[in-house]
This record gives C-alpha cells, sequence and structure tokens, in this order.
C-alpha cells in the first residue's frame, strides 16, 4: 500500500483505486478505479449501481452530495475518462452519461418519497382539480361598522357625507366658529401645531369641514345652495394623556343642518331617530343644558347605561346614564362668519365619537384597543362585516 496525501492508495489486478469517503469512516464506503481498461469501467459501473439499489439512501439531500456533488462518485468517476484508451473513449462516454442519468433519476425518486420535493419538480403530481385551501378572512375595524352605521341612519334622513383636511388653518378650526384668537375656550381643545404665524394644526373636531361647506352655501355670487343637511365623519386630534378613556386622535362624527325656521324640536328628534336606530326601543335618552362657543343654546345628550340597564354602574359612574353627544342651535356669529344671513337662516349642529359609540354598543371598555392593533380583538368583529 502507498499513501497520497491523507487517502489510502491500493495497488491491486485492476489498477490503481481509491476511496472518496472520509478515511476514519467505515460507512457506504465505495472505492472508485482509476481504469486502465474498458472492463475495469463497466465493472466499476455495476458496482455503484448495486450499491445504490441496495444501500438506498433516506435523504435527497445527503444522496446529492454523495452522488452528484462537487466530490462526489460520478464526477469522480467521469474525471478518470483520460485513463480509458482512445478507441474505448465514444462507448465509455455512453456507458457514464448512462450512469449519471440513473443517478439523477435516483435522486428525483428521493426527492418526491421525502417530501423535500418543490413545486417545479411536482407539479404533475398535483392534482389541480382539488378545491383551494381556504383562506381566513379578516373584518372591518370597529371603528368604520360603527361609523358606517351612523352615516346609514343619518342619509336615511337626507343627511350627505362632506369630508375636508385633517390638517387646519386657524380660521376654520377656531376662529370662524367664534373662537376669537386667546379666547379661554381654545384651552378646551388643545392640538398640535404645525406651524404659526399663520397657524396650521392638526384639527381638533370636524366643524372645520362644516365651516368649508356653509362657506360654499353662503357665496355672495349666487353659486351657493342653502338649504344644508350634512355629516361631516373623520379622524381628530387632541393634546390629551393616553389612557382608558382618552387619546391623542380618536374619530368623530359632526352633523350641520341650515336652513329657514329650524327649531330646537326639530335637532331633538333627529337625535331620537339615531338613538333607536343605533342602539335600540328601549334606550332612554335625556338633554342637559351645557356650554359651546359655537352653540347657542347648547345641550349635551345622555343615554340609560346599556351595561347596568340604567341602575348605575362603574362606566356610568353609578348615575346610570353615559354621555354619548354635544350639540345645539347653531350660533349667529358663526353663520354671520361663513357668509349667511343669521337673520334670515338657521340651524343645528351636534358631534359625537365614534370610539364613544362603539365602546357602547360592543361594551369595550379601553379605548387603547381600537388603536393596538391586536389580532385577538379585531377577530370578534368578524361576525359583524
Amino acid at each position: 500500500m502507498q499513501e497520497l496525501g491523507h487517502v489510502p492508495i491500493l495497488l491491486n489486478d485492476w489498477g490503481f483505486s481509491f476511496c472518496l469517503c472520509n478515511p476514519l469512516s467505515t460507512v457506504n464506503c465505495i472505492t472508485i478505479l482509476i481504469f486502465v481498461t474498458m472492463e475495469q469501467l463497466l465493472n466499476q459501473i455495476k458496482e455503484l449501481k448495486e450499491k445504490i439499489i441496495t444501500n438506498v439512501e433516506n435523504d435527497a439531500e445527503a444522496f446529492r452530495i454523495k452522488y452528484l456533488g462537487t466530490k462526489g462518485f460520478v464526477k469522480a468517476i467521469m474525471g478518470e475518462m483520460k485513463n480509458v484508451a482512445t478507441e474505448n473513449k465514444k462507448e465509455a462516454g455512453q456507458r457514464l452519461n448512462e450512469f449519471k442519468l440513473f443517478v439523477e433519476e435516483k435522486y428525483e425518486q428521493l426527492k418526491l418519497s421525502s417530501g423535500n420535493n418543490s413545486p417545479l419538480t411536482t407539479h404533475h403530481s398535483q392534482d389541480l382539480t382539488l378545491p383551494a385551501d381556504d383562506l381566513p378572512l379578516g373584518s372591518r375595524h370597529p371603528i368604520s361598522l360603527v361609523k358606517n352605521k351612523i352615516i346609514s341612519i343619518f342619509q336615511r334622513l337626507g343627511f350627505a357625507v362632506a369630508e375636508g383636511p385633517e390638517v387646519e388653518d386657524d380660521f376654520h378650526n377656531f376662529t370662524a366658529l367664534n373662537l376669537p384668537e386667546n379666547h379661554p375656550a381654545r384651552d378646551m381643545q388643545d392640538t398640535f401645531y404645525i406651524a404659526q404665524n399663520p397657524d396650521w394644526l392638526l384639527r381638533t373636531h370636524t366643524s372645520s369641514v362644516q365651516v368649508r361647506e356653509m362657506q360654499k352655501a353662503g357665496m355672495k355670487n349666487g353659486q351657493g345652495k342653502l338649504p344644508i343637511r350634512i355629516i361631516c365623519p373623520g379622524r381628530v386630534y387632541r393634546n390629551e394623556t393616553i389612557s382608558a378613556r382618552a387619546h391623542c386622535f380618536f374619530h368623530q362624527v359632526e352633523g350641520l343642518y341650515i336652513a329657514e325656521n329650524v327649531s330646537f324640536a326639530d335637532l331633538k328628534q333627529t337625535l331620537y331617530f339615531f338613538v333607536q336606530e343605533m342602539f335600540g326601543k328601549d334606550v332612554k335618552v335625556r338633554f342637559r343644558p351645557s356650554y359651546f362657543p359655537f352653540t347657542e343654546p347648547s345641550a349635551e345628550m345622555d343615554i340609560s347605561c346599556l351595561i347596568c340597564g340604567g341602575e348605575g354602574c362603574s362606566v356610568c359612574k353609578k348615575t346610570g346614564w353615559v354621555e354619548i353627544l354635544g350639540c345645539g342651535m347653531v350660533h349667529p356669529n358663526v353663520l354671520d362668519n361663513c357668509g349667511i344671513d343669521s337673520n334670515k337662516y338657521n340651524g343645528f349642529a351636534f358631534g359625537m365619537g365614534i370610539e364613544r359609540i362603539a365602546m357602547l354598543k360592543y361594551q369595550i371598555k379601553d379605548l387603547r384597543l381600537f388603536s393596538e392593533n391586536d389580532v385577538r380583538f379585531l377577530k370578534q368583529f368578524t361576525g359583524a362585516v
């Protein structure tokens, strides 16, 4: 025996041979001849085929590395073509190609049986007539569900939907709504300013959309159109501490009706209809006097607590009532600021937080759940789509 590096070289009757396996391992050891004759080549191919058939690998990747890899048996045996006599090279090449195809076919069979097959190699085995896998259905966000419900109710009363920008100037957000500069009521709606002089800010309410619509209706050139009957849904912002009952952003739906001879009774009947459609016929309603700079007189509307049935609980603070919206008759100064004759026209306005309505309707106790994107919470609304 001679040695070449760490691989033992044996001299036998067939010629020189060497082992491709780890010298320290005796598992699946196959000796590759350095061919001298055509007979040696055929015998070696036959021996390899027998070993492949009798000692089947279970791991397709291991089989590929062992036989088809860069240091595998197929490449090693192909490299010894130079030792075959010239007159036998053509036949030897054919036999080696047949052997290579045999090994590759065996590898594909192993891939199929071991489950490691890719779509490119097994598309023929798939039954395309089988029904597809079920896809999980999502759902609308509870805020969207409630917003769409509110819009649907007021549309039946003839209200149209109006929308506007979330970044507003000072005039549309405050001044036009009877909130002049340095007015103390502005402290109720502290917000986030984008720029100053002139002031641009994130709107604190969708009342700014009402101002824009009233300006269109009160145009002096005859293009305005009254009466106005609109609702304004959208996202608004306040500089508030985030808690279970408050957030720095939330959603509102505000309503506005401007015409001649509008009364507070019209406002009450409109809101009665809304509450019954949203919460049911058995819910009780009450109005309490309040203050808003843009309405006079002003009121807050409460409904009987849906959780305790009006008997008193932690949600309603033991009163049996829960506030849901503010409302009132539009202040004459607001009409004048928007170019509408306050001596001829009047109207009412109201505004509600969509989160508050959703919390009451679905009995949700933490406002932060609406913006946390917790799939466990959102999945509970799949049946409400």
